[in-house]
């Protein structure tokens, strides 16, 4: 009987080439594999919706795939509200709506310029996901409170308290969000954002082997 194995890859932030490299390389079986993806699908890079579309395309293909909310998908749905406009672009947001075509001046009306099918993949992201052996977020949990009570800035935003914290969550966390030039390891957690859109590499790991994979 084939090992069913779980492939977590990171932070591609529109980095659409290198996601279908990374998919080419590990070519999970749909029968059996499980797909976990950190959040930050979009902004910066120039293929968010290329990205987002590939993804729907997986859940569709796939039985087990696992979407979790990003920084950049939490400001770009307050965005969508007209809130925080400004802060999404700076941060970003300018080259996500460029790839769903959406020029300058934008208004209080993109979300009526962004796919039906895209709108429901952004609003359904999950904060966490938690299987027999590790917790996965985007960025990181706060130590000393449970995973039911965990707060969306944390598990979008946690960077230095999260990464320095020894406190044990009881499965290892694994996460995204703070970029390293290889994946961090330490006895709690495993952060496996390379950088891609900075010129670095898009990170895979493959469980239960904890293995990885970079493009």
């Amino acid at each position: 009987m084939k090992k069913k194995k779980t492939y977590v890859i990171g932070d591609i932030h529109g980095c659409y080439d290198a996601l279908m490299a990374l998919l080419d390389q590990i070519n999970p079986d749909p029968a059996h594999d499980t797909l976990i993806f950190l959040g930050d699908y979009i902004d910066r890079g120039p293929d968010s919706e290329k990205v987002v579309s590939e993804i729907i395309h997986l859940q569709e293909t796939f039985p087990k795939v696992i979407t979790l909310m990003g920084n950049h998908e939490q400001m770009f749905l307050a965005s969508l509200t007209g809130s925080q406009n400004e802060f999404f672009l700076k941060m970003g947001g300018d080259t996500t709506l460029a790839s769903y075509g959406i020029k300058k001046p934008y208004n209080r009306q993109i979300a009526a310029e962004i796919p039906t099918s895209h709108l429901h993949f952004y609003q359904n992201l999950l904060m966490l996901w938690e299987d027999e052996k590790y917790i996965y977020v985007h960025a990181g949990l706060k130590p000393g409170v449970h995973l039911s009570q965990q707060l969306a800035h944390w598990c979008c935003w946690a960077r230095v308290n999260f990464i320095n914290t020894k406190y044990d969550f009881g499965k290892q966390v694994i996460f995204g969000h703070t970029p390293f030039d290889e994946p961090y390891i330490d006895p709690y957690k495993i952060g496996i954002d390379t950088g891609a859109v900075y010129g670095g590499k898009l990170t895979c790991l493959m469980l239960p082997d904890l293995e990885f994979m970079k493009i």
